[in-house]
């Protein structure tokens, strides 16, 4: 599975307000299931998207006849 990042927030806000989850909750009003994260090296929490990887197909071979 990969990760998008829709959205980054530092990890030092006010006491008592949360702008990664509010961004992410009004993303999941809208339908995108977005998750927050924390980013440690950076001190961040970000806003992700899980995406499925593309299942790869195996060439088919060619229908005779």
């Amino acid at each position: 599975m990969d990760r998008t990042v829709l959205e980054r927030f530092p990890a030092g806000g006010p006491r008592g307000h949360w702008p990664a989850e509010e961004y992410a909750g009004a993303r999941r009003e809208e339908g995108v299931a977005a998750r927050v994260v924390m980013d440690l090296a950076s001190d961040a929490f970000l806003v992700v998207v899980e995406q499925r990887a593309p299942e790869r197909t195996s060439e088919a071979e060619p229908v005779r006849e």
